[in-house]
């Protein structure tokens, strides 16, 4: 295993461009010939070579794996997982640890959500299906009912505690706003319209003990959300007279006076509070520590409330005995990732989802009274080989910037090959769905691809402006501070460079949404030290994704990137952006381009394409007229990796 360190030599550089720039500008690359050009259904290739195909059967070695991840308990003690045996996620039911996996629903299209009542059979599921959640009631022996239908989006369903009505959001009325909406499941009647939503994203999240009122959450901005209680009857809303924050969850309280939530409005990070309406007094009960605390759960009773806490990426499980006041940490979780708590009836068995770097995701049981942890489903990785599946190693770097004085430090997670050193080095960098995704050391099958048979060492930095360090963190790129987090993959490749077992010479980079952005940027700029980019419906033009965003995301990306109608930061955002700085690039890159998708990406990832060609660049373009800006449907993702490994191995030569 190879031995990182952190040379005082890199913390002393005076300034990035003095090491990475110093041996000047190349000479343009030679006017590139299309090799080909090729459609193959709703994909199109064009200016990538055929098919590998000995590239791509080794590849699939890789997807031939399947997870479990925990979705609820039944009321006589079995649990619903979600596991892909077929094209898609679909529902089972588990009755025992290790049980069999009963497959519960068919169909087209993953699900991605499924609750069941307390009481009673049955359950709702949310399907995802032409690009529309939608939501069904299973009601036994295979008998579904759809619940609601049309181009609309549904989710977040919650049980009442007597088993009939279900709460939910969709955007049925106006097809943009988040309104909340109840069925009466039992009664089979059509959803009514109970709150209708506003600005921003509306979400239920609990029912009153009593079914009367709904625990609503609105997100008007990242920073800035609020609680509501809606009577169920008459849609009146209250507010919960908590500071507006960043809440990302909350729950009533079993003894029906206060609330239990995630909030950082007293701290940096995110924090387990318990709010009394009646008092107005808060109290903490999550540790005080620097770290986000993401998701919680409480038994039935209130005794024990179990949270999780992210750790530099990793997931820590504690759960509280609020009566005895005492504190557990269940046994046998090593570094990965922990999801859906949820306790079951009793309030003492405490289900989760658990992955990590070297296992897919899994379901698990932890008996607070016996202390033990009880594995309930067990997923293959396929015909892989589990022993020469690499680990995720936690290491940090100095960066160019201080704090107090000394270097600020960043973290990043390697995966390193077996094999002969110095090897080439992959950076993948931080974005996706949400905007500055933190890396986490969870099962990445494509990254064990590129590590085991590609020979890369793959590097995933969580630069600045990545989630999961607090507030202050999150705002280090905001603005006019954008480019500074291409200034800290400087210092990772500052960094590479010190290192002994990775080659400074064969360095790719790629990134997914604001990650491509960011790949794009850093390959413009310090172009001498990468052999090329990878850029998944990458942001090419900032102003463009910032002026012709969809109406509910338009003040979110204003406060995030900054107010394109002021005449000095739309200079800024333009001479940051990918495709005002197509001359400093003179390397290989591919652009993987979802065309169904709203605003500008697309035609800014196709204008970049044609002016990266018409500058005698070497660009791999592949696009999806079925896509949208994740690659998700199974034979896009298919193409993407396929091309994507081709493209990688053509860089490590």
């Amino acid at each position: 295993m190879i031995q990182f360190f952190h040379s005082r030599r890199a913390a002393a550089v005076p300034a990035l461009a003095a090491l990475l720039l110093a041996s000047g500008a190349p000479a343009h690359a030679q006017p590139f010939t299309v090799p080909s050009h090729r459609i193959d259904g709703t994909l199109v290739f064009d200016g990538i070579p055929p098919l590998d195909a000995k590239l791509a059967a080794r590849l699939r070695r890789y997807e031939e794996w399947r997870q479990a991840s925990f979705l609820d308990w039944l009321p006589d003690g079995g649990m619903l997982v979600a596991t892909r045996f077929g094209k898609y996620e679909q529902v089972h039911r588990v009755d025992s640890p290790l049980g069999a996996r009963e497959q519960l629903t068919f169909g087209d299209g993953p699900v991605i959500e499924a609750r069941a009542p307390r009481s009673g059979s049955g359950f709702v599921f949310v399907r995802k299906t032409g690009g529309y959640p939608q939501l069904y009631y299973y009601a036994g022996a295979g008998a579904v009912r759809p619940l609601t239908q049309g181009n609309y989006q549904h989710g977040s369903p919650i049980w009442s505690h007597d088993g009939k009505r279900v709460a939910f959001y969709g955007t049925d009325r106006t097809g943009v706003n988040d309104d909340i909406y109840v069925v009466d499941i039992s009664a089979g009647a059509r959803p009514r319209l109970v709150v209708a939503g506003s600005a921003g994203t509306w979400r239920p999240l609990a029912w009153s003990q009593d079914d009367s009122k709904l625990l609503l959450l609105n997100r008007v901005a990242p920073q800035k959300c609020a609680l509501y209680v809606a009577e169920v009857a008459t849609g009146a809303l209250t507010p919960v007279k908590v500071p507006e924050s960043g809440i990302t969850a909350a729950s009533f309280a079993p003894n029906g006076v206060g609330f239990y939530l995630i909030s950082n409005a007293s701290s940096d990070f995110e924090q387990l509070l318990y709010y009394n309406p009646i008092t107005s007094v808060t109290r903490l009960i999550s540790a005080d520590v620097p770290w986000d605390v993401e998701e919680f759960a409480v038994g039935t009773g209130g005794q024990y409330v179990a949270y999780v806490v992210n750790d530099d990426g990793r997931s820590r499980l504690t759960v509280l005995d609020t009566l005895h006041h005492l504190q557990f940490k269940p046994p046998g979780l090593q570094d990965g990732r922990i999801e859906n708590l949820r306790f079951d009836d009793t309030g003492r068995k405490l289900a989760f989802s658990y992955e990590s770097s070297r296992s897919p995701r899994d379901v698990y049981v932890y008996d607070v009274a016996q202390g033990t942890v009880k594995r309930w489903t067990h997923s293959e990785v396929g015909p892989l080989n589990r022993a020469s599946i690499a680990t995720a190693q936690l290491i940090h770097y100095p960066t160019w910037d201080r704090v107090d004085f000394h270097r600020r430090m960043l973290s990043a997670y390697v995966y390193m090959p077996r094999g002969t050193a110095p090897c080439p080095v992959l950076i993948a960098l931080p974005g996706g769905r949400r905007l500055h995704s933190q890396f986490r050391p969870s099962w990445k099958p494509f990254i064990q691809f590129v590590v085991n048979d590609l020979g890369y060492a793959v590097i995933a930095p969580n630069v600045r402006g990545s989630s999961g360090y607090g507030k202050a963190f999150r705002a280090l790129d905001g603005g006019r501070l954008r480019d500074d987090s291409v200034r800290d993959v400087g210092a990772l490749l500052v960094w590479t460079g010190l290192q002994p077992g990775l080659d400074a010479h064969r360095v790719a980079i790629m990134g997914h949404a604001y990650g491509g952005f960011l790949a794009l940027a850093s390959l413009a700029t310090y172009g001498n030290h990468l052999r090329g980019a990878i850029d998944l419906a990458g942001i090419a033009n900032l102003v463009d994704y910032v002026g012709h965003s969809p109406a509910v995301d338009r003040a979110r990306r204003t406060a995030e990137f900054g107010d394109i109608q002021d005449g000095y930061m739309r200079d800024f955002l333009d001479r940051i952006s990918p495709l005002d700085n197509v001359g400093m690039i003179h390397r290989p890159v591919l652009i993987v381009q979802g065309l169904d998708v709203p605003g500008s990406r697309a035609r800014d990832s196709q204008k970049l394409v044609w002016l990266l060609r018409s500058e005698g660049n070497q660009a791999w373009y592949l696009s999806a007229t079925d896509a949208g800006n994740d690659f998700s449907r199974p034979a896009d993702r298919e193409a993407y990796l396929e091309t994507a490994a081709q493209f990688l191995q053509m860089l490590a030569r």
